[in-house]
């Protein structure tokens, strides 16, 4: 799962990329889109470790994008900051990073700090861009629809979704709020509809800002994920050791870094939870879309796995840690055996019987 970070110019973006990654803060001007994998923070895992020894933990990850800061303020900018858009219509959520903190010695896109007008502008860029393929789409059908065709039933009703899609991100609306089915998604999915995909929203504050709120609900829907970043300590937090860094939380009183909330938020937004295995010595968490049935899952850990799946063993983290050991947890009836069917939920810990 791929999410990009997109931000106007000095919104602090690429530091939080920094701090996510571990890499590098890239230098101003860079028109690279950087990416890396970066690690879902997962305490579950953490006390499974404890709890098992193993030799191996792996935890999910999501890989992520930092798109070079956009520039609208001129042609250049402009046609730069498209062809980049262009280029991330295959990831599956996107992250707007807008600007809130004070600095003079960083200068300010348009010369002013304005959170909420930053975001307005970058949403009315990706619908401009979702307008422009719309259009081109439109276009090639109408002349296909008049030739007797295989496909000719099946280009009307595209048709007939793109003129919709065109009239709703004409009412500034995002296309995800225009579909109404899965058949409608399937459609269009190929093309990557930037305003069709899950978003979440990171401000960028200063370290006086860390509790403050903001209202973006006239420009996005309030379902959407807001998280305030100070992308300046969190980055300093990730040039310290584990121990430095509890150390430097607990003066700040800072219980949970926020770079570990929006990663979190990030995957729960794309609608991602996690299975875990404990095999060979290796304690893993598995992503998978909510809703996954046992028989998808035991794909995900191997291909053999699915082919002969049996049953699958299996009792949720929760319980384990209530009941202490896998002896009580036995003893209480919350271990069980589940088809190939069962839909699996977040923090299963499974163990799959299979055949080949």
């Amino acid at each position: 799962m791929k999410v990009a970070l997109l931000g106007l110019l000095q919104s602090g973006k690429s530091t939080i990329f920094a701090s996510l990654s571990g890499k590098g803060i890239p230098p101003i001007g860079s028109t690279t889109i950087e990416e890396a994998i970066v690690t879902v923070p997962d305490e579950r895992l953490d006390w499974l470790t404890e709890y098992y020894k193993p030799k191996k933990t792996t935890y999910a990850t999501i890989d992520c994008l930092d798109v070079p800061g956009f520039n609208f303020t001129d042609d250049h900018g402009r046609s730069a900051a498209r062809r980049q858009i262009n280029q991330i219509r295959t990831v599956d959520m996107l992250v707007l990073v807008v600007r809130a903190f004070e600095n003079p010695a960083v200068l300010s896109y348009r010369n002013s700090i304005k959170p909420v007008g930053d975001l307005a502008e970058l949403r009315t860029e990706l619908l401009l861009a979702d307008l422009e393929l719309v259009a081109t789409r439109i276009e090639k059908l109408e002349k296909q629809v008049h030739k007797p065709t295989k496909t000719q039933a099946y280009d009307k009703a595209e048709l007939a979704l793109h003129k919709k899609l065109q009239e709703t991100i004409e009412s500034e609306k995002p296309i995800s709020s225009a579909i109404e089915n899965d058949a409608e998604r399937e459609m269009i999915k190929s093309l990557g509809f930037l305003t069709l995909k899950p978003m979440a929203i990171a401000v960028n504050v200063g370290e006086n800002q860390l509790k403050a709120k903001f209202d973006f609900s006239e420009h996005v829907d309030t379902s959407v994920p807001v998280v305030t970043i100070c992308a300046k300590l969190e980055f300093e937090l990730a040039q310290l050791d584990a121990e430095s860094r509890a150390e430097f939380m607990a003066d700040l009183g800072i219980a949970e870094s926020a770079i570990s909330k929006f990663v979190n938020g990030c995957y729960s937004a794309l609608g991602l939870i996690s299975f875990i295995t404990v095999v060979s010595n290796e304690i893993r968490a598995w992503p998978i879309k909510q809703g996954t049935i046992a028989h998808e899952a035991a794909g995900k850990v191997h291909t053999d796995i699915k082919r002969g799946f049996i049953r699958a063993e299996t009792f949720s983290f929760d319980d384990l840690k209530e009941h202490g050991n896998e002896k009580a947890l036995k003893a209480a009836g919350k271990i069980r055996l589940e088809g190939k069917d069962y839909v699996v939920q977040n923090g299963n810990i499974i163990n799959f019987r299979f055949n080949v």
